[in-house]
């Protein structure tokens, strides 16, 4: 009888073990998928935030490049400030001032 009982004892704790080990997989199933949802999630914020922050730097990239070309100008415009054909072009433009052997030929008004 002592034989029998042991071995209804054994067969309920196998039982029993057998139940835990399925509810322990199951948990951890469940933890791995969450954390794999989290994990989806998080890389999915990530590409969006690195989409914008491209955008940003295209745009800050062509600002800098624009900001290049009208200090190219500037120096050019400096440049020919600087030279004698600018001073004649004010003064035959805002003075009206001609060498003396010009002629000025304005049109009718």
């Amino acid at each position: 009888m002592s034989n029998s009982r042991s071995n209804y004892k054994n067969r309920t704790i196998k039982k029993t073990n057998k139940q835990q080990s399925k509810t322990a997989s199951f948990m951890i199933c469940i933890v791995v998928v969450v954390v794999l949802a989290v994990c989806a999630v998080k890389v999915s914020n990530l590409c969006d935030k690195s989409r914008e922050l491209a955008e940003t730097e295209y745009t800050l990239e062509m600002k800098i490049q624009n900001a290049y070309l009208e200090k190219q100008d500037l120096v050019a415009r400096e440049q020919y400030m600087q030279t004698k054909q600018y001073i004649e072009d004010v003064a035959k433009d805002k003075l009206g001032l001609v060498y003396p052997d010009e002629i000025v030929i304005r049109p009718n008004e």
